[in-house]
């Protein structure tokens, strides 16, 4: 669930270059997602959700920057970037292979069983 917040799933398009940053993004307005402003960074994002850049802040450079790097990082299968309209769909959910962070499930079930 945590790879479906809007503000991770910037990040994953290119649209920012952290986690942070989307997170400081979309709490001042940058995006909207299927036509309507979003500013709650937990926001879940659903199967063929379109999310873009707002038409008032295409133009601010750390955007710009960001979309260049994406090609470096690449974006995950589930998303679809329209880099030239800022603007990118959700095709399907991330699956635990899509996922590159270390994680080690066995440890987080044996913290929380406690």
């Amino acid at each position: 669930m945590l790879e479906r917040r809007i503000d991770n799933v910037v990040y994953r398009m290119g649209f920012v270059n952290s986690r942070t940053q989307g997170r400081h993004f979309v709490g001042h307005n940058h995006f909207i997602v299927n036509g309507r402003k979003v500013n709650i960074s937990s926001y879940l994002i659903k199967i063929g959700d379109v999310g873009e850049v707002r038409d008032k802040s295409r133009k601010i450079q750390a955007i710009t920057d960001s979309l260049d790097v994406v090609v470096r990082r690449g974006v995950p299968q589930g998303l679809d970037l329209e880099k030239e309209n800022l603007k990118g769909i959700v095709k399907s959910f991330p699956t635990r292979e899509d996922i590159t962070t270390p994680i080690q499930e066995r440890l987080i079930v044996e913290l929380y069983s406690k």
